[in-house]
């Protein structure tokens, strides 16, 4: 952050609920490294066709944006899988989104219940809780695929643009998105370009490495080639998820 900005960017998260998400995932008989689950805990998966590969899981949401650009809807049997999910779940893939109206990712991937594990936050980014629940999707779920998913023309990114522009804090705890976005803004006002694009786009890459590089549970989960990590960009426009390498 450039010298001269207020303190108020560097507004604390809540206090870590990590050390009690790996009591939990303890608990049940896990042990992180090799995820296996004790057999008095083991049930059969609500739904088996989520039993997939990370490269199956990132090649099944993309078929489901596909069909959604397409204006294409499913017909579930609604009551149907509320009954199979009453016990359990076991998303195929869990997404980090903004909490941005105009964004819905089970809708915005063609999926049914049980299908995806969201977490959704203005901007998009990783705090403790939002850490937290990937790790438990991974850890308890067997989730095989994370993704970041950012959009365009996101207020956050703006909000936090403009504060920095202005060298003035927002009303509220809305300080505390700012502190959290004002990493990549920084880095996109020092590019040529779209400021708000640039800064979009890097924060999805920033959210994306921090999820890979983090332990005990997701960096070992990648390593292991049982997680995939990617980061994706949604055009409000057309409704297309555009994946970032």
């Amino acid at each position: 952050m450039k010298a001269g900005h207020s303190p108020t960017y560097l507004a604390k998260i809540a206090p870590s609920r990590r050390s009690l998400l790996l009591f939990a995932i303890s608990s049940v008989g896990i042990r992180l490294g090799d995820n296996i689950v004790d057999a008095k805990e083991a049930k059969a998966p609500p739904k088996p066709n989520n039993l997939i590969s990370p490269e199956a899981a990132l090649k099944r949401l993309m078929e489901g944006n596909d069909r959604y650009v397409q204006g294409v809807s499913r017909r579930d049997d609604l009551k149907r899988e509320r009954q199979v999910l009453v016990d359990g779940q076991n998303p195929y893939a869990a997404v980090l989104s903004c909490a941005d109206s105009r964004v819905a990712p089970e809708l915005v991937f063609g999926s049914g219940l049980g299908d995806l594990f969201v977490c959704r936050l203005a901007g998009n980014f990783v705090n403790d809780d939002t850490l937290a629940s990937m790790e438990y999707a991974v850890a308890v779920l067997n989730t095989p695929l994370v993704l970041v998913l950012g959009h365009d023309h996101c207020g956050a990114i703006a909000a936090t643009i403009k504060s920095l522009h202005d060298n003035k804090p927002p009303p509220g705890h809305i300080s505390s998105l700012v502190a959290a976005l004002a990493p990549a803004v920084e880095v996109s006002r020092q590019q040529t370009g779209d400021t708000s694009a640039e800064a979009t786009r890097q924060n999805v890459i920033d959210n994306v490495n921090k999820l890979k590089s983090t332990g005990p549970i997701l960096n070992a989960a990648v390593e292991q080639n049982r997680l995939k990590v990617v980061g994706g960009l949604y055009r409000l426009d057309t409704g297309r998820v555009d994946l970032l390498s």
